[in-house]
C-alpha cells in the first residue's frame, strides 16, 4: 500500500480522473475512457482501481495516460474479500462486514491519498464525457469545485439525510439542523486530494481509529456528504469554489433508454454540462447508448 502521507512525485498534471470498476462494467469502462482521452489535455492520466481478479481485463488500458490499480495496492492488507459472497471483511474490525457500497467509497478515499494530483475528478464508468475540458473547468482559479445543492434534501431524501447524520458524528459536530439540509451528491464530483487529507485526519482524531475502520462501521455514509460538510463546516468552503452546477447531464431511472428516447434525452443537455451520465442501473444496452451518443454528440462535433 503506498504512503499516503508522502504520494511519489512526479511530473504530471495537476488533475486526475478516478473511476472504481469491475469486470461486469467493462464495455461502460472502454467508452468513458476513450472520452477522457479525447476531452481532456493530453497530460491528464486515467486511474482505474479494480478487484485483482480483473487486472487483466482492464491491463489492455494502461499506458502513458492510464494507470490499472489492484484493490489490494490501495487497500490494507487486513481488508479481504469474504469468498463466495460480495461482502469485504476488515480483519482488524471485522463486524459489521463491507459491502460493496461501503467499499467504493473507502477505495475512492484511499486512492486519492496516494495521488501527485490535487484536483480529483471522480468518474464512475457509466459517464461519458462530451465536452472538451481544462483544469480550470473542474478547480476555477485553482480551487476544486464542489457540488453544493442548498435546501437540496428534505424528509423525501431519508438516505441522504442519515449520510448527513453520519458525516457530522464522523466529524464530530452536532446532530445536523432539521431539513432542508444542503446536497452534495452529484454523478460527477471534484475532490481537493489536500482537502481529503485533512478531512481523514479529522474523522480519525474525533473517532480515535483507524479511518478505515471508523468510515467501515457505518451502515450508511456517502463520501461526497462527508467531504462536503467537512469542506463547508471546517474550511467554510474556503478551499473550494461552491456550485450548484453538476457539469453532468444524469439519468438516475432504473428504466431502460430506448433508441429515440435516449437520442431524445441526450440532446436536452445544458451548455454547463462537460459529461452525461446514464445509470448502470437502467439496463440500457451499450448499442442504444453508443448510437444515441452518435446521434446526439458526434455529427455536430468538429473532428479534434
Amino acid at each position: 500500500m503506498a504512503d499516503p502521507d508522502n504520494p511519489a512525485p512526479n511530473s504530471r498534471a495537476a488533475m486526475v480522473v478516478v473511476t472504481p470498476t469491475y469486470a461486469p462494467d467493462l464495455e461502460l469502462f472502454t467508452d468513458l475512457h476513450q472520452s477522457v482521452l479525447r476531452w481532456f489535455p493530453n497530460d491528464v492520466r486515467h486511474v482505474a482501481v479494480v478487484n485483482d481478479r480483473d487486472m487483466d481485463l482492464f491491463r489492455v488500458f494502461e499506458g502513458p495516460r492510464c494507470t490499472v490499480l489492484g484493490v489490494s495496492e490501495v487497500l490494507p492488507r487486513s481488508v479481504v474479500p469474504l469468498p463466495r459472497t460480495k461482502l469485504w471483511l476488515n480483519l482488524r474490525r471485522p463486524v459489521p462486514p463491507l459491502r460493496g457500497w461501503i467499499l467504493q467509497q473507502i477505495i475512492k478515499l484511499a486512492v486519492v491519498q496516494t495521488l501527485p494530483e490535487r484536483v480529483i475528478v471522480a468518474a464512475d464508468s457509466d459517464l461519458v464525457f462530451f465536452r472538451p475540458v481544462t483544469v480550470e473547468t473542474f478547480a476555477p482559479a485553482g480551487r476544486a469545485r464542489l457540488y453544493r445543492l442548498d435546501d437540496g434534501v428534505g424528509e423525501s431524501l431519508p438516505r441522504h439525510l442519515r449520510w448527513h447524520s453520519a458525516a457530522h458524528r464522523l466529524l464530530g459536530l452536532p446532530p445536523p439542523p432539521s431539513p432542508p439540509l444542503p446536497d452534495y451528491v452529484s454523478s460527477l464530483n471534484t475532490w481537493d486530494g489536500d482537502v481529503v487529507r485533512r478531512m481523514i485526519r479529522r474523522v480519525e482524531e474525533v473517532t480515535g481509529l483507524p479511518w478505515i475502520h471508523a468510515v467501515g462501521k457505518e451502515l450508511h455514509i456517502s463520501e461526497w456528504t462527508l467531504y462536503g460538510v467537512y469542506a463547508d463546516q471546517f474550511e467554510q468552503a474556503g478551499s473550494v469554489t461552491l456550485t450548484p452546477e453538476s457539469l453532468c447531464h444524469s439519468y438516475w431511472d432504473t428504466a431502460p433508454l430506448g433508441a429515440d428516447d435516449a437520442t431524445s434525452w441526450l440532446s436536452t443537455a445544458g451548455p454547463p454540462d462537460v459529461a452525461y451520465m446514464i445509470s448502470a442501473k437502467s439496463g440500457t444496452p451499450q448499442e442504444t447508448r453508443r448510437n444515441a451518443h452518435a446521434a446526439a454528440f458526434d455529427r455536430r462535433q468538429p473532428a479534434e
